[in-house]
């Protein structure tokens, strides 16, 4: 994957929050599909589930996103070490 790709899939909160309340999925957002099956399927915990949700979807969007900038960062390293590796490459061509 590439760096544009995951930073395309960084999740909002407030956008998790709307789908919950007008649609309930939240889960389907965050690409947790068999949990948003389970949760249309059991309308939402009866209420209970759907009321949990209320005060944790920002941690779940949070550890998402965390995923995601974890992945993006290791992407960001490999290039700099690949950028530093043709830099000193060049500076011993030169050298020689």
């Amino acid at each position: 994957m590439n760096n544009h790709h995951l930073q395309s899939q960084v999740k909002s909160s407030g956008i998790a929050y709307l789908l919950w309340f007008f649609l309930g999925a939240q889960y389907a957002y965050l690409g947790k599909w068999g949990i948003q099956i389970l949760y249309w399927i059991t309308l939402g915990g009866m209420g209970i589930w759907m009321f949990f949700d209320l005060f944790t979807i920002p941690g779940k969007v949070s550890r998402h996103n965390a995923k995601l900038f974890s992945q993006i960062d290791d992407i960001e390293k490999k290039e700099r070490e690949a950028e530093l590796a043709r830099n000193i490459a060049m500076v011993q061509a030169a050298k020689s």
